[in-house]
């Protein structure tokens, strides 16, 4: 059995950090030994800034985002046009797409996917408050931008049998070779994606 080498303090803030994505046990304790040693500089400011995002940090009754403002900025921003609104499977989707700057479009975050399997099913989902969304008018498209996974898939199509009906155009993200990818490289399902969504020049 390894000895200890900290109080108890220092290996519950390792245990913490574990728990973030993308760090491990290893990762983990060098974060907390840098925290450590920039004490003043950075563990102080940073107890302080999550200590504020803990108390002020709420979901949009919206559109699922989250903000330290509800209905979020992105909700409340007039310059957005709120008549087109992407779905996504998570919060985390929303900035990546916002970071790529692409479009300024109103969202909707479902908070996950179907999956039978794991016992998500629609009620566990956003997905009524997207039909409410759309039902109450003013809506000209939903532009669904899940993943290309079997569970996004299946979350597209029930997404879309429930919008029939409403007049609302149902368009969605272009799968296929990636900028400055090789097709030699690509998947026989990536391949077949992009003949299928191929486009006139």
């Amino acid at each position: 059995m390894a000895k200890r080498v900290t109080g108890p303090e220092i290996e519950k803030l390792i245990q913490l950090l574990a728990k973030v994505p993308g760090l491990g046990p290893r990762s983990a304790r060098r974060a907390a030994l840098h925290l450590i040693k920039k004490k003043d500089q950075l563990m102080g400011p940073l107890a302080h800034a999550m200590g504020d995002a803990f108390d002020k940090v709420k979901v949009c009754s919206h559109c699922g985002n989250v903000d330290t403002v509800d209905p979020c900025t992105v909700c409340t921003d007039d310059r957005r046009d709120q008549s087109v609104i992407i779905v996504v499977e998570d919060v985390s989707d929303l900035w990546a797409l916002e970071r790529a700057g692409a479009m300024n479009a109103a969202y909707h975050v479902l908070g996950g996917t179907l999956s039978p399997l794991d016992g998500v099913g629609p009620d566990d989902l956003n997905i009524k408050g997207l039909i409410d969304r759309v039902a109450k008018g003013g809506i000209r498209e939903i532009i669904i931008a899940v993943n290309a996974t079997v569970e996004g898939q299946t979350t597209a199509h029930y997404i879309t049998d429930h919008l029939a009906g409403l007049d609302v155009k149902i368009t969605r993200l272009a799968h296929g070779v990636p900028v400055g990818g090789e097709l030699d490289y690509l998947d026989e399902g990536t391949l077949s994606a992009a003949l299928r969504a191929r486009t006139a020049i």
